[in-house]
C-alpha cells in the first residue's frame, strides 16, 4: 500500500525533528561531552560544533530551516572533504564518512524543501 501524498509534509517534518535531533547530538558531545567527544576540540571543531548544537536546536523546532539547513549542508560537505576523504580515500564506506555524508544530502533537501507541515516556519506562515 503506497503511502498517501497528503503525509509528505508531515513526513518531511519527521525527517527535519530525527535529522536535527541527531545533529544536536553533535553538538552536545563536542561541548557537554555527552556522550564524550573522544578528541581534542581545535577551532575547526569548535566551529563545526557550533552550527550542529544551534543548527540542531533550530531544526528540531523548525525556525529558519532553509537557512539553517543549507549552512549545515555546507558544513558537513567541507567536514567529509576534511575529515574523511583526505584519511581514506573517496568512497565513505573506506573513509567511515557515511553519516556525515548522508547529513549534507538531507540538509541540502531540506533547504529546498522547507521545514514540514509541523514547524514553526510553517506555523509563522500560516499566521502571516
Amino acid at each position: 500500500m503506497p503511502i498517501p501524498a497528503s503525509w509528505s509534509g508531515k513526513l518531511l517534518s519527521v525527517l527535519r525533528f530525527v535529522a536535527g535531533l541527531s545533529f544536536l547530538h553533535h553538538g552536545t558531545s563536542k561541548f557537554f561531552g555527552l556522550p564524550p567527544f573522544p578528541y581534542p576540540l581545535n577551532p575547526l571543531l569548535y566551529a563545526a560544533g557550533t552550527i550542529e548544537l544551534v543548527g540542531g536546536a533550530l531544526l528540531v523546532i523548525g525556525l529558519f530551516t532553509r537557512p539553517v539547513a543549507f549552512i549545515a549542508s555546507g558544513m558537513c560537505a567541507v567536514g567529509y572533504f576534511l575529515a574523511h576523504a583526505s584519511k581514506g580515500g573517496f568512497f565513505p564506506s573506506v573513509n567511515g564518512g557515511e553519516a556525515i555524508l548522508l547529513y549534507a544530502f538531507i540538509f541540502l533537501y531540506l533547504a529546498a524543501a522547507g521545514g514540514g507541515t509541523w514547524s514553526v516556519d510553517a506555523a509563522t506562515a500560516k499566521k502571516a
